[in-house]
């Protein structure tokens, strides 16, 4: 038996050829216009068609360089169809989990040569973080994220069938260090499905000195965000250019966004947040104090951009940022395990290659011209429109990996992930599909400006839809009421947990009548929105919001500028963090209120930001 092409499962093929190809073979074998077959004493699968055309799978050669009389280059539906009706012919079989740590560098030698792996040992040596996921009974493909790529070891002992979303040049290299990773996983943790951490380089151990950016930030704490003169502001630029040049670019994105927001309430803008400057201040000096893989923690190997060959782009919808008069849209993607984003300026219904964003948000790309960076944020290289085809999405959603069909699950995994201000900030990382079985309740907040709705996963458990009014969006509220109300069978967005319970902030929604984009929706006629009552938050979280304010404000005005009557109120949040049970936070608290400063202000708030993600 062919092993190899017993395991081309309808994925795989769909991976090597398109899954229009496989949907027509697999039509054309059950109707009876199949190939004849006939297996070779050396285990080479002849098909002959009823036109004459001939193809032949030779054992050891990938299907794509087999041999066929028609011509195509690549895999083309015969080579499809032979594999579809060998398949139908074997009985059943059991592909058991593997690890392709196996492969040994002597078969890699054989299949890349000893120039791939000179550069992929050159490229270990530097150091790279890594994804590895094991085969399971239910997803018998194993995986290695790469900082730009993915390789996917598509059939067991089988290095021929190694896939990747690289361009060929890239291929040998990818794979070979996808092998290693799946060799230094099964030393480091041999038994976790998925597990992340970096391999080759120095990992944690060696040092890395963002003083001038923590000693800014603290400036920034100690004179406040009100107070930012234009001198700060530049030092802060010129701190996040020196971060990048050096590779930090988890450190050098959060000064980056501190920059911006310090701009923004100089310039009286709304995208200002007293809030998020305290946690830009927080995250600044935690990824600085904290230990583990570096790549994590400062993104310091995040720097390849990867051109991918031909690659299949499932549209999940769209955020749209900025003012009215200056606005970026973000398009997520999915792309066979990931979540891409495609980010662009727009002014009013600005053609993006060719459509507009709200055309491209509900399609579905096929493109040799993309360029993946680190970050997942995607680009068309120069040119590449003439190679990239849109086409409408369709009922593409049911079988993406992103799916969540038991938020209970979503949960576990969400509370299970390190802190926020600590983890890659990586584009999209936290959006995913929530497949629906039903809307339980819609309802609108006024004073909060914000839509509200419950549904439920297949298994009774509910989960959150909360969406809140922006200028930039205006229609975006009264179209995500109307396509609740249009018998929704998916919704994506950011998810996150609180309560125990999942959330999400949705980008798109998929109805009964096709794909919405909320944020790319016109304001058109208002939707009938049933006023909602806004539930009062139970007294932990009302403790850890008050105190966590406080924090925030002492921030905005900045710790040298504290009046006494803000310090008259720490005491009360002092107590009543005592009364909660939480001791060691109101210690925290009691700490900062005797002596305000930066050493107190710091480890108060990050717990407090670290208990409200959690709670």
């Amino acid at each position: 038996m062919r092993a190899d092409l017993v395991a081309l499962s309808a994925e795989v093929l769909g991976a090597l050829a398109s899954r229009g190809l496989v949907k027509r073979a697999v039509r054309e074998v059950e109707a009876g216009a199949g190939p004849e077959l006939a297996v070779g004493a050396d285990g080479g699968v002849r098909g002959v068609f009823g036109d004459g055309v001939e193809t032949v799978l030779a054992v050891g050669v990938p299907l794509g360089a087999t041999v066929c009389s028609c011509g195509a280059v690549g895999v083309c539906r015969h080579r499809v169809a032979v594999v579809v009706a060998y398949q139908r012919a074997q009985a059943a079989v059991v592909v058991a989990p593997w690890s392709p740590a196996v492969f040994s560098d002597d078969d890699l030698v054989d299949r890349f040569g000893q120039r791939v792996l000179a550069a992929a040992r050159r490229t270990w040596r530097a150091g790279l973080p890594v994804r590895v996921r094991r085969a399971t009974a239910a997803d018998p493909v194993p995986a290695v994220e790469l900082p730009s790529c993915t390789v996917r070891f598509l059939v067991a002992g089988e290095l021929a069938y190694a896939d990747t979303d690289a361009v060929a040049s890239y291929r040998g290299e990818a794979v070979v260090l996808a092998v290693w990773a799946f060799r230094a996983a099964d030393e480091r943790d041999p038994s976790t499905e998925d597990v992340r951490f970096d391999v080759g380089g120095a990992g944690s151990a060696a040092p890395v000195d963002i003083t001038a950016a923590t000693e800014l930030a603290a400036t920034v704490l100690l004179d406040g965000a009100a107070n930012a003169s234009p001198v700060l502001i530049g030092s802060l630029r010129a701190v996040r250019d020196d971060l990048t040049s050096a590779n930090l670019h988890w450190p050098a994105a959060a000064t980056d966004e501190l920059v911006e927001q310090l701009a923004a309430y100089q310039a009286r803008g709304a995208q200002h947040r007293v809030e998020r400057v305290a946690e830009l201040i927080t995250e600044v000096h935690a990824r600085a104090r904290a230990t583990g893989d570096r790549s994590r923690v400062l993104g310091v190997e995040e720097i390849a951009e990867t051109r991918l060959r031909q690659v299949r782009l499932t549209a999940l919808g769209a955020r749209v940022r900025g003012t009215v008069d200056s606005r970026t849209v973000d398009i997520y993607f999915h792309d066979a395990r990931d979540v891409l984003v495609l980010r662009e300026h727009m002014s009013g219904e600005t053609r993006l290659h060719g459509v507009t964003p709200r055309e491209l948000a509900t399609s579905t790309v096929l493109s040799e011209s993309v360029v993946r960076g680190p970050s997942r944020v995607i680009r068309l290289a120069r040119g590449g429109a003439a190679k990239t085809s849109i086409i409408p999405s369709g009922h593409s959603w049911s079988d993406l990996s992103t799916v969540v069909s038991n938020y209970a699950a979503a949960v576990t995994a969400l509370r299970a992930a390190p802190p926020r201000v600590l983890r890659p900030r990586v584009a999209a990382e936290s959006v995913r599909v929530l497949r629906i079985a039903q809307v339980e309740h819609v309802g609108y907040h006024p004073g909060a400006q914000r839509l509200e709705a419950v549904i439920t996963d297949p298994d009774g458990t509910a989960a959150l839809v909360s969406a809140e009014h922006r200028g930039v969006a205006p229609g975006a509220l009264d179209a995500l009421a109307r396509a609740l109300a249009d018998e929704p069978t998916y919704v994506s967005g950011a998810v996150s947990q609180a309560d125990g319970e999942l959330r999400i902030d949705p980008i798109a929604v998929f109805t009964a009548h096709g794909l919405v984009v909320p944020d790319l929706a016109p304001a058109d006629a208002p939707a009938r929105l049933e006023q909602a009552t806004s539930p009062q938050p139970d007294h932990l979280t009302a403790v850890l919001t008050e105190a966590q304010s406080l924090c925030a404000e002492a921030a905005h005005r900045g710790l040298r500028h504290l009046s006494p009557a803000f310090r008259d109120r720490l005491p009360t949040t002092t107590a009543r963090l005592r009364e909660a049970g939480l001791h060691p936070t109101a210690d925290a608290m009691a700490a900062f209120a005797r002596t305000p400063a930066v050493d107190t202000w710091l480890p108060l708030h990050l717990r407090l930001l670290i208990a409200l993600e959690l709670k």
